[in-house]
């Protein structure tokens, strides 16, 4: 089991800082951060766009995953997205983990864009990442799609070590994320309780784990597909919110379940001393002091 542990961006760099080298210096097998115009959990926070703090923090740092979490089309053209990519997987030296989603509305709308019915919504997600494996595999490249384009666009150098990690939770999104994407990232449902959220996400892993075995028969493509689960959710109009980190113990329980149910990879979120992911910071140094060798290292145990 890989762990990794998500640092918002409402932080001057000065504060910041500290808890990107502290990541990796816990032993921390990915950072994480959002890429968001405007978070609707923390809506009047200060913010700024990760990509330029993503390079800061590869010059920073030398082992970790770095990653967004995740790039949307609600503010981004795919043919930009991938000139970040390919100026991070040269920053992090093959460390950058590209996270992509069809995401909220609320980006697109501060940009004077109308919300998208939810179909569309999801058609230009993957109308999106298609462009992205394009761009990853071909040389100038012409798109003339519903909802991007491009002419002639020269992709080079190529992006060869940045993983596409596509998220999804419903089943529709999931087939679309592994037959593209070289890896999976779900949050489960909203606003929902735990067992319900515990359910759904049963569901989905029996589905991903068909999916696999499909593409298994067919050849080696997908054997090395991970799985990721962001284990927080914000609190929301009809739902309390869920952290993680609220005890060294519910951690625990939690990665156990996700990892029975064959994630690969766990996200967590550096607590905060007020919602969102209020948590005490002594309990993630108990987490990753205590727990982090043992989940990295199943022999420790």
């Amino acid at each position: 089991m890989r762990v990794g542990l998500t640092i918002l961006t409402d932080l001057p760099w000065r504060e910041a800082r500290p808890r990107w080298r502290a990541a990796e210096e816990m032993g921390f097998d990915h950072a994480w951060t959002y890429d968001h115009l405007v978070w609707g959990g923390l809506p009047e926070a200060p913010w700024t766009t990760p990509t330029p703090v993503l390079g800061a923090v590869a010059d920073l740092t030398e082992r970790i995953g770095l990653g967004l979490m995740v790039a949307t089309p609600n503010f981004r053209h795919p043919y930009q997205l991938h000139r970040d990519a390919q100026a991070l997987e040269d920053l992090a030296d093959g460390r950058f983990l590209l996270g992509v989603g069809a995401g909220g509305s609320r980006d697109a709308t501060i940009l004077g864009a109308p919300a998208l019915p939810p179909r569309e919504h999801a058609e230009r997600f993957f109308e999106f990442a298609e462009a992205l494996v394009r761009f990853r595999e071909e040389d100038h490249v012409t798109l003339s799609g519903r909802w991007f384009r491009t002419d002639d666009a020269r992709t080079l150098p190529p992006l060869r070590r940045t993983p596409l990690i596509l998220a999804a939770n419903g089943p529709r999104s999931i087939r679309f994320a592994v037959a593209t994407g070289d890896a999976w990232v779900t949050t489960g449902p909203w606003g929902t309780d735990t067992d319900t959220w515990w359910g759904a996400l049963t569901e989905s892993a029996a589905l991903v784990d068909g999916l696999l075995r499909e593409r298994a028969a067919a050849g080696p493509a997908g054997a090395d597909f991970r799985r990721y689960l962001l284990l927080d959710t914000a609190p929301g109009p009809d739902s309390p919110g869920r952290t993680a980190l609220a005890s060294v113990e519910t951690a625990e329980e939690m990665i156990a379940r996700a990892e029975a149910l064959g994630f690969t990879d766990v996200v967590l979120h550096w607590p905060r001393p007020t919602e969102p992911y209020r948590a005490s910071e002594q309990v993630l140094e108990r987490f990753a002091a205590e727990v982090l060798p043992r989940l990295q290292d199943p022999v420790q145990g």
